[in-house]
């Protein structure tokens, strides 16, 4: 009995002992739990005003870049000069267009009037990365604002605006040689000689761009590209003047090729395919055609074929095309026969294609040789082979 009373006694002990210790490590433990969450806590205040200060300083360094960039916008825009009061916005080409037009004459007068005409725009890599091309393939054209680079009056540019003379009127084709102001039309020469066009994206292939439906010469200097958006580019109640829609003016009857051409054609093509943009003679020769199915003459030219040989140097007429065919420098692309008949030449990735036209506008493609310009030619990284896999 005594026996059993004294375990009793030593079970009730052991187990007030166990919750006793229970109960005390139960406490510490909460006493470091209250102590670790109240260092916490500590530290989460001291990481909000860390971030508070941190997130003060960047709004205050925002606002400072912001007037340091207002203040150098200001100072870069104003005028260098008591006597040049003109602003300058620094701006640089950030890709050349290599063309399948070697030359200003040729190259159509507006976007997509020859659906062959290729271009290859290639980006400057170290102002444009490849990765600001990806997405571009999946729009069908875009626009392209550009630099006239081969206007013979861009020396005007550089002098004073009281000085520079340039026309507030152009001759239009349109208008048979009729003027009219220069901002109601596409003319080049322009105050600002920058030009804007519209081409279909073929395809993309890392720093290049493969168009077609192009107005650009070779060489062309490129200042920016954007995709074509339909839904706020395309404006269906838009309106144009009557004289705009006159297009049997600049239209031909038909366009035949000699007998000999396209065995001469084929004669070039083994010197010129590995420059080319085209899969074949027989594609270079559809280009051709497509083309010279559009009068590619200056007005000059059209009113008086034989009279624009004897030009004088200074005459100041000039076209209204993309590229304004100017007289003074393409009367070297005109030879004459005889007094019935005169030859004029067109350039097409450095082919020289020489052709006839009637007075009914009757094309006849005569012959094709390589032209001097080839040798010069800037086309040393892209042509046919490189697009093949994504043209077909």
């Amino acid at each position: 009995m005594g026996s059993t009373n004294s375990e009793t006694k030593w079970l009730r002990i052991t187990i007030t002992l166990t919750l006793a210790a229970v109960s005390i490590s139960t406490a510490i433990s909460g006493y470091v739990f209250k102590r670790k969450l109240r260092t916490l806590n500590s530290k989460i205040c001291e990481l909000e005003a860390s971030l508070k200060s941190s997130s003060d300083k960047c709004s205050s360094e925002r606002q400072g870049r912001i007037r340091a960039q207002q203040a150098l916008r200001k100072a870069l825009t104003q005028p260098k000069s008591e006597n040049l009061e003109l602003t300058y916005y620094p701006m640089a080409p950030i890709g050349t267009v290599q063309s399948c037009f070697s030359t200003r004459n040729g190259t159509p007068r507006q976007p997509l009037l020859v659906p062959l005409a290729r271009a290859c725009l290639v980006f400057n890599t170290a102002r444009v990365p490849p990765a600001s091309l990806e997405g571009l393939e999946e729009y069908s054209h875009c626009w392209i604002i550009y630099v006239f680079h081969l206007n013979t009056d861009l020396e005007k540019l550089w002098r004073h605006p009281s000085k520079s003379k340039f026309k507030a009127k152009v001759r239009v084709p349109r208008l048979k040689g009729g003027r009219m102001g220069v901002f109601a039309t596409r003319s080049p020469h322009r105050p600002c000689p920058i030009g804007l066009t519209v081409a279909k994206v073929e395809a993309v292939h890392g720093h290049m761009v493969l168009l077609s439906g192009v107005d650009l010469v070779d060489g062309t200097p490129v200042l920016d590209v954007k995709p074509y958006v339909p839904y706020c580019d395309s404006i269906a109640e838009a309106t144009v003047p009557d004289w705009l829609m006159v297009d049997n003016l600049l239209t031909v009857a038909c366009v035949s090729f000699s007998e000999d051409f396209t065995l001469s054609l084929e004669n070039c093509w083994r010197m010129t395919e590995k420059k080319s943009l085209y899969a074949s003679a027989g594609e270079m020769q559809c280009l051709i055609k497509q083309v010279l199915s559009w009068d590619i003459r200056s007005l000059s030219q059209r009113n008086r074929p034989h009279d624009a040989l004897c030009k004088n140097a200074d005459d100041d007429e000039l076209s209204a095309n993309n590229f304004g065919v100017d007289e003074r420098q393409d009367e070297r692309e005109q030879i004459p026969l005889n007094s019935e008949q005169v030859i004029y030449q067109l350039i097409l990735e450095g082919l020289d294609v020489s052709y006839t036209i009637d007075d009914k506008s009757n094309v006849i493609v005569q012959n094709v040789t390589p032209s001097p310009l080839s040798s010069s030619s800037n086309r040393n990284c892209c042509n046919y082979l490189t697009w093949k896999s994504k043209l077909q």
